[in-house]
């Protein structure tokens, strides 16, 4: 609980306890006395549950677990200037700026960009992935446990409490890993939408990621 829904508590209780004293302190019951004993255990109640809501609209945030991995940077072959700024940019501000722990950038059939923690396994879209490049919309798994396909990101990091699918249209996406569960805030998820218009942006201006080029790899 935190310190102010403490002290909240706690003057409700003192609020109740002084109440119950001079209720029973009294020499003789009047209509007054009853009036001041009524306000003051709605006023203790009241206390009481602000501190009881105050508790429940500022829960504690889940504990940053230990996740494999080793940090690094990878960046695909052959990227122009402008992509490299670019993705280097904007994955930096995602792991400083959010509690992602990892970054994944999958772009025309191959991943781009892996910064952050880094696992060895080969990274292919699957079924939330490719829903979510479908649709266009961005996918918030707040807490993989709870998802049967969360073993798609198994080769972006193993046992990722949360991850944030972003679509960079229908031929790409961004991962991003968390170090916790409920980690990514709303404010989160804007920023990073922002930031997959500009990258889609380069992505699509970039003569060596150009489909033809792509075709002849």
């Amino acid at each position: 609980m935190p310190l102010p829904a403490r002290f909240v508590l706690s003057m409700g209780l003192l609020v109740l306890l002084l109440t119950l004293v001079n209720a029973g302190t009294a020499q003789a019951i009047s209509p007054e006395l009853q009036r001041a004993e009524v306000i003051g255990g709605l006023a203790a109640v009241g206390l009481m549950l602000i501190a009881v809501l105050w508790t429940r609209a500022n829960p504690r945030s889940a504990e940053r677990q230990e996740l494999p991995g080793e940090q690094g940077l990878i960046l695909a072959e052959e990227l122009d200037d402008a992509v490299r700024q670019e993705l280097g940019w904007g994955s930096h501000m995602l792991l400083t700026a959010t509690s992602a722990a990892t970054v994944l950038v999958y772009w025309r059939g191959r991943v781009v960009l892996r910064r952050g923690l880094i696992a060895d396994g080969s990274f292919e879209p699957g079924a939330i992935s490719q829903r979510a490049m479908e649709r266009e919309s961005l996918v918030s798994m707040v807490k993989t446990a709870l998802f049967p396909g969360r073993g798609e990101f198994d080769a972006v990091l193993p046992d990722l409490p949360a991850v944030v699918v972003a679509p960079i249209g229908p031929n790409g996406v961004v991962i991003l890993g968390g170090w916790s569960e409920r980690c990514f805030t709303r404010s989160d998820e804007i920023w990073l939408k922002g930031w997959i218009e500009r990258l889609r942006t380069t992505l699509e201006q970039s003569s060596s990621l150009s489909l033809d080029s792509l075709s002849s790899t």
